[in-house]
C-alpha cells in the first residue's frame, strides 16, 4: 500500500499524473470522509469559512491536475492551522 506522504510527493512532482483514487485516499486522511460521493465528483468538507470545501473529479481514472493543486493548498492551510493550534 502507498503512503500518504509519497502520494503527496507524487502530487507536488506531477498533478498531471495523479489517479483518482489516490487523491481521494489523501483528501480522506486531512479531511475525513467525503460529503458527497455521488456521480464523478467528491467533495470533501474543510475547517474554515469563506470556501470551505475541496472538490473533487474522476476523470476516466485520474484527478483533474488543477484540483491536485488546490488540494496541496488545502492540505497547507491545515497543517498551517495544526501548527498555530499547538
Amino acid at each position: 500500500m502507498v503512503k500518504i506522504s509519497e502520494i503527496i510527493a507524487d502530487m507536488q512532482r506531477n498533478p498531471k499524473g495523479i489517479r483518482f483514487d489516490d487523491l481521494c485516499k489523501v483528501c480522506d486522511f486531512y479531511f475525513g470522509e467525503a460529503r458527497q460521493k455521488s456521480g464523478s465528483h467528491r467533495i470533501y468538507k474543510t475547517p474554515w469559512q469563506g470556501d470551505p470545501r475541496v472538490n473533487i473529479q474522476n476523470e476516466k481514472g485520474m484527478a483533474k491536475a488543477y484540483q491536485v493543486r488546490q488540494v496541496l493548498r488545502a492540505i497547507q492551510r491545515v497543517e498551517a492551522q495544526d501548527d498555530t493550534t499547538k
